[in-house]
């Protein structure tokens, strides 16, 4: 054979394998891009949606979801598995509430029971759908938590991942109650500490007033018994002189005959009554007592005063424990009448 049409030969065949082999490896690359964004994306999505490391793995409350549609209830099967598999593309699998794709699918079965798409959709996204609840109850949401519950019940109401969910929920609820609770209880003692500091301040401050108040009156008092001690005693002082010199003008015989009146010895200064020293009162009482033989005072009376029983009963007390040097007649001691005025001032 003439070697020449053997290499032409050649050359033809590999001009034929060439588009060939272009053609398959093109097909190959259309495979693999579909594949990869139909299945494998997605199913990585999926996984890392269940781990939570997913920039976009939901989070409740926190992504501005689109309206439902208007009218769910006249929609057609085929049109809520369309839009059942939108909200799953969206990550809307339990929310938001009337707009998700465990309500959609459950209203295919609703219309259409044993649905095969939609019966494996949510056996397939029911793990996922249990990660979007329990997400729910970590971030205490607990009525949206609830409902995901009841969709996921819905969808599969033996699965035991419910069971989970649930004693999670009520042990979420409880803890929580406990801290409220805990802050509540937390705040009442705080406003019954300050309630207590507050009344011991008010209670200090009055018995301190008191305490103040009591010094001085007391004070006052002690000043008021020295300042009437003193007028005693120079009331006392002037009186015998007048006796003196009243029993001399009687005559001579009488002085030589051993007559003299009754001479004051002992004073006692009145006590200043509490009462009237608080009340800023002064005033004055006049009584009258007769002297026994003994120099003793018997028979006080109260004559006058001013005011009116303030301080009758500190003079006719003071009174009636002076002694005196009795009067004498021709030489006997016998009894004799006074009257005094008992002055009491506080400057």
């Amino acid at each position: 054979m003439d070697t020449r049409y053997i290499c032409h030969a050649r050359h033809r065949a590999r001009g034929a394998v060439r588009p060939a082999a272009i053609a398959i490896v093109a097909v190959v690359a259309v495979l693999a891009s579909a594949s990869w964004f139909l299945i494998i994306k997605p199913h990585q999505d999926m996984m890392e949606t269940e781990a939570g490391g997913h920039p976009s793995t939901p989070v409740v409350g926190g992504i501005q979801a689109p309206p439902p549609p208007a009218n769910v209830a006249a929609m057609s099967t085929n049109q809520l598995l369309s839009e059942a598999r939108k909200a799953v593309n969206e990550q809307r699998l339990l929310a938001p509430a009337g707009n998700n794709a465990f309500e959609f699918y459950l209203k295919v079965l609703e219309k259409q029971p044993g649905n095969q798409v939609a019966t494996d959709a949510l056996r397939e996204t029911f793990p996922v759908g249990a990660s979007v609840a329990e997400q729910a109850i970590n971030q205490r949401d607990f009525n949206d938590a609830q409902r995901q519950i009841d969709l996921l019940a819905k969808a599969d109401p033996a699965n035991y991942t419910l069971t989970i969910l649930r004693s999670k929920l009520d042990a979420q609820r409880k803890l929580q109650d406990r801290e409220q609770q805990m802050a509540s209880d937390k705040e009442k003692a705080t406003q019954l500490a300050a309630q207590k500091a507050a009344s011991d301040k008010v209670e200090a401050d009055r018995l301190a007033a008191e305490s103040q108040q009591k010094a001085l009156a007391e004070q006052q008092q002690r000043a008021a018994q020295a300042r009437l001690a003193q007028q005693q005693q120079a009331e006392a002082a002037r009186q015998p002189q007048q006796s003196t010199t009243a029993t001399a003008a009687a005559g001579g015989e009488s002085a030589a005959g051993g007559t003299h009146g009754a001479v004051l010895v002992r004073n006692v200064n009145p006590r200043y009554p509490t009462t009237a020293v608080r009340a800023n009162q002064e005033g004055w009482v006049e009584v009258s007592f007769t002297i026994t033989p003994e120099g003793n005072v018997d028979d006080v009376k109260v004559v006058d005063a001013e005011p009116r029983h303030v301080f009758d009963r500190a003079a006719v007390e003071a009174v009636s424990r002076w002694k005196y040097q009795p009067a004498t007649q021709n030489g006997t001691p016998v009894s004799a009448q006074d009257k005094r005025r008992i002055v009491f001032k506080l400057n």
